[in-house]
């Protein structure tokens, strides 16, 4: 499923700071708190895979449904966590249809059970950060952004040679844009 339907225009509360660019190959600073600490893609990629054997797409895929589209992990994230999975004998691969799948091991699941507490921890943060800034009223304020930049650009063309409206445009944009700072202080 791919939650960025939910949006209107392309835009997400991922693009203000929260996740990754879709389509681009670097993260992006955020604020707040981390998607995922140091380490716990193993834990990540290995609790996906022990619901359903995957090739590395599919893991990267699985991973973007389950942030709503907020992270995209890229493939040099993904391909070596599971290079590192096979090589600590937590996930063994098979070549199907030309394609390698991983699938969990037992040694995988008594990592993950052992880890319980570390791979709840993360899904936990995962599923708190979507409530925040996936839930709510986000999707009407994001759907209502997507609208306003849609018209202003569309303005903006029609208007081509006409300065004087064009920068009218910008002062309506400015205005809305002190309107909106005076509300969140």
């Amino acid at each position: 499923m791919n939650y960025r339907g939910d949006f209107w225009f392309g835009f997400d509360p991922c693009d203000w700071g929260m996740g990754r660019r879709r389509g681009r190959g670097r993260g992006r600073h955020r604020r707040g708190r981390q998607w995922f600490g140091s380490g716990d893609m193993k834990y990540v990629i290995l609790r996906l895979i022990k619901d359903k054997p995957m090739h590395g797409y599919e893991v990267m895929k699985a991973l973007e449904d389950k942030t709503r589209g907020c992270y995209t992990p890229s493939p040099g994230t993904v391909y070596p966590t599971l290079q590192w999975l096979e090589d600590e004998g937590l996930v063994q691969s098979e070549d199907r249809d030309g394609k390698k799948v991983y699938s969990i091991t037992d040694a995988g699941r008594e990592f993950l059970e052992e880890n319980k507490s570390s791979v709840e921890e993360i899904f936990d943060r995962i599923d708190e950060m979507i409530d925040r800034f996936v839930g709510d009223s986000m999707p009407d304020v994001n759907r209502a952004v997507g609208k306003l930049v849609a018209q202003v650009y569309r303005s903006s063309w029609q208007l081509h040679g006409d300065v004087e409206k064009r920068k009218r445009i910008a002062e309506v944009l400015e205005e809305a844009l002190k309107e909106l700072e005076a509300l969140a202080t």
